[in-house]
């Protein structure tokens, strides 16, 4: 089998073929384009962004306050405005749901990248 190519993964009691956006992914360096093409919408990343800021800012209040509870607004936060983009923008059904730890990392990436301009029109 080719190792850039995603590894079979047929749907139980299925037809032994997924949606292309239901497949899975061999490596990282694999998952990563395909989470762009979820993201290709300028609008969806910048829900993105002010998601994962917001998340960087209730971390940094959580120090700064010694209150836990902006933890809890983290994810609320970082998800929230995600899933409201791909939801009004992107329509799609997030990553997240189907690649998790991939997602949370290509979500970073994507900021860090965004930081950097890489994403300017």
């Amino acid at each position: 089998m080719d190792a850039r190519a995603p590894h079979p993964d047929p749907v139980p009691g299925g037809d032994g073929k997924r949606a292309p956006n239901e497949r899975c992914f061999a490596s990282f360096r694999e998952f990563y384009p395909f989470y762009l093409s979820e993201h290709a919408d300028p609008r969806c990343r910048c829900m993105h962004f002010v998601g994962t800021t917001l998340v960087l800012v209730a971390i940094a209040l959580a120090l700064a306050t010694k209150n836990a509870w902006w933890l809890a607004a983290a994810p609320i936060a970082g998800y929230g405005f995600a899933w409201l983009g791909h939801l009004a923008f992107e329509h799609n059904r997030p990553a997240t749901f189907r690649h998790p730890v991939y997602s949370l990392l290509a979500d970073w990436v994507m900021y860090a990248r965004m930081l950097a301009g890489f994403f300017r029109r």
